[in-house]
């Protein structure tokens, strides 16, 4: 059985590896489940003050995940419109995975910018915002779900 779990938490573990990089899937989260998967083998025992920690992280980088986009937006001088157009750009994007992710939040901040009457090079200025954002988000993201799984091998290999 020790086998069975221990596989489940691999694929956990990897596919929130994978999440991290397609936004679709909540790497972070993800990875966080391969944890407790893992804790009911017989081979790895972590600590309630282990998990709380954990969970705690995965949930703010889920919803930094979100956030740092629109706070690129706005750090790269985009208006309340640009701002707006980054999160609805963020929601249509959805639909559209992987690219939609992407495109979505730059997008829809050039679009916002643009109802503002912003010149061009403003309205780019806020869809870069908003890509580094991405881009930002998206490295955090790896390093807490790597992080996890190190602790996954860690846990499995080395206690």
């Amino acid at each position: 059985m020790d086998y069975v779990i221990i596989a489940a938490s691999a694929i956990l573990m990897l596919v929130g590896l994978i999440g991290c990089v397609l936004p679709a899937l909540p790497g972070p989260t993800l990875s966080y489940l391969g944890l407790v998967v893992l804790s009911f083998s017989d081979r790895v025992t972590f600590s309630t003050k282990f998990f709380i920690i954990w969970g705690v992280v995965a949930l703010v980088v889920t919803v930094l995940d979100y956030v740092i986009p629109i706070w690129g937006t706005k750090r790269f001088g985009g208006s309340k419109y640009g701002v707006w157009g980054s999160i609805i750009g963020l929601l249509v994007g959805l639909f559209f995975p992987p690219v939609g992710f992407i495109i979505g939040p730059f997008a829809g901040a050039v679009i916002g910018e643009m109802y503002a009457g912003k010149r061009s090079k403003e309205m780019f200025r806020a869809g870069f915002g908003s890509f580094i954002g991405f881009l930002v988000a998206t490295f955090i993201k790896i390093l807490i779900s790597g992080t996890m799984f190190f602790l996954f091998f860690k846990g499995l290999f080395w206690s």
